[in-house]
């Protein structure tokens, strides 16, 4: 008995060291997960942010006074901005590129005066003036409908785009602006 005796005391003496399930380690596998997530989450928001790549700024476009032949050459070839224009203001329309520049549906407006094929609701070609050193098209012969037509496209032209100028005449580009 005697080692039973000695045997349930060493037992009885290693249960009084030993701590009980409750307060053994705080060192378990699923706190230290969370120890690692909690510093890397402070890691993230302290540190410094690299300033974002930021894109060239667009060449600024200055208003200016395009005749017919100034005007041909901003069509979308050769890299260019696609310019139109209606009712003697210029749009800039490049970001219509898709419709407005090469191979698009209104493609022959690009760098043109646009005002009768719109208002006429044709993409013809003869629609548009032959001959860039004539007068401009004075829009005479439009109905009622067809100039409302017109000044419905040029609303909206005004809403979506930015007016980089005014077409005038040959030989008009260097008289005074009237206000």
């Amino acid at each position: 008995m005697d080692y039973v005796e000695n045997r349930m005391a060493q037992e009885a003496e290693k249960a009084a060291k030993a701590p009980s399930p409750e307060i053994q380690t705080i060192a378990t596998p699923l706190n230290l997960i969370f120890l690692s997530l909690f510093i890397y989450i402070l890691y993230r928001s302290f540190r410094s942010t690299p300033a974002p790549d930021l894109a060239p700024a667009p060449a600024p476009v200055v208003f200016r006074r395009f005749t017919p032949p100034t005007l041909l050459p901003y069509n979308g070839t050769n890299n260019q901005p696609v310019y139109l224009a209606v009712r003697g203001r210029v749009f800039d329309v490049s970001p219509g590129r898709n419709f407005y520049g090469p191979g698009g549906p209104y493609e022959n407006f690009a760098g043109r005066d646009a005002s009768r094929g719109l208002a006429c609701g044709s993409f013809d070609e003869e629609m548009l003036t032959k001959d860039l050193q004539a007068p401009l098209d004075t829009l005479e012969g439009l109905g009622a409908e067809e100039m409302d037509a017109l000044r419905g496209w040029e609303e909206r032209f005004s809403e979506k785009y930015l007016v980089v100028g005014e077409l005038v005449a040959v030989g008009d580009e260097n008289k005074k602006i009237e206000k």
